[in-house]
């Protein structure tokens, strides 16, 4: 089975509205984890760490679904399927 990796990361926002983010040299990245379980727990616990914080927010990104731009795509992926 392949690998599918997380990464829990955040930061305080422009608006909290938005994804922008206040400063890009100071976003937190919390760490990559080997499944969304354990990426769930500690985007969990960032976003309640800093719940008093309205322009601070926490995102998991799915890194399994990032993809080598270099290689070429099938029709299906093209889609978006």
């Amino acid at each position: 089975m392949a690998q599918r990796l997380h990464l829990v990361f955040g930061g305080e926002l422009v608006d909290p509205s938005r994804t922008e983010f206040r400063d890009t040299n100071n976003i937190h990245v919390v760490g990559i984890f080997p499944d969304y379980s354990s990426a769930f727990a500690a985007w969990k616990a960032e976003a309640q760490r800093t719940v008093d914080s309205a322009h601070t927010r926490y995102f998991i990104a799915h890194l399994h679904r990032l993809r080598d731009e270099e290689r070429e795509i099938s029709a299906t992926e093209e889609l978006g399927g």
